[in-house]
């Protein structure tokens, strides 16, 4: 069963970051000349997802998570 908070998260869109194994499996798919509709159907993965991980694999060469930019740590004394 599931809880109200579940059902919200799902409609909110709460996402998760792709397992390296998902993602080296796009890429994989990519190179079998898949194009990315059929890849996403395949891995029930947003089309917008699938585009990104093919992009950054050819602009980057990895499928790793690269850090986020954001605000520096305080340095303390």
């Amino acid at each position: 069963m599931q809880t109200a908070s579940t059902n919200i998260n799902e409609i909110m869109g709460h996402s998760q970051e792709l397992s390296e194994f998902k993602r080296g499996t796009v890429i994989g798919r990519h190179l079998c000349n898949k194009c990315i509709r059929e890849i996403s159907l395949l891995l029930n993965i947003p089309r917008s997802t699938v585009s990104g991980i093919i992009t950054k694999w050819k602009q980057l060469g990895t499928t790793a998570t690269q850090p986020r930019s954001g605000r520096p740590l305080k340095v303390t004394e």
